[in-house]
């Protein structure tokens, strides 16, 4: 019986030991590519108050979007609001507002309210958008979330370089 095991254990070895990963993964992390970038869009009825943004290379459907609209400058630093974002009437009717969808392939962003072409130029002229994609890979990492509508928590939180924007219009 021990003969036995002992055979089983020295066939075993070899068997095992033969077996390797051929998944040519030659290092290269396909799924973690963090990304920001910047688009100054013009809100008009040519347009239908949308824009869309083309994603090269397309991002995995696991992955997080968020899109960001620069709202002003507080003491030299751009203050940015994560969109959705509402704007009401004082007597708390909807006046406009901006949202996005996306996809694998592109980022839509759009204008909705009841009579976008009186919303002021201020608001629908060179509104400047930042697009942040985060890999799944990275907001799987802990348990502890940032505040998603804190644009410098999430960039410090993924450890994201926010330095040299793509910018485009």
């Amino acid at each position: 019986m021990k003969k036995i095991l002992t055979l089983f254990a020295v066939v075993g070895l070899f068997a095992f030991s033969s077996c390797s990963d051929d998944t040519n993964n030659d290092g290269i992390d396909n799924d973690t590519i963090s990304e920001v970038f910047e688009r100054t869009i013009t809100f008009s009825g040519a347009n239908n108050y949308s824009a869309l943004i083309n994603l090269s290379p397309a991002i995995f459907t696991s992955d997080m979007v968020l899109v960001y609209r620069l709202t002003g400058v507080d003491n030299g630093r751009d203050v940015w609001k994560l969109v959705p974002e509402t704007y009401y009437f004082p007597d708390g009717t909807l006046n406009f507002g901006y949202e996005y969808d996306f996809t694998i392939n592109d980022v839509s962003i759009n204008m909705f309210g009841n009579d976008l072409a009186t919303v002021a130029s201020g608001n629908r002229v060179n509104q400047i958008f930042r697009v942040v994609i985060i890999p799944a890979a990275l907001t799987n990492k802990s348990a502890v979330k940032p505040d998603y509508s804190d644009y410098y928590a999430v960039i410090k939180k993924y450890n994201l370089d926010d330095t040299n924007i793509k910018r485009s219009k």
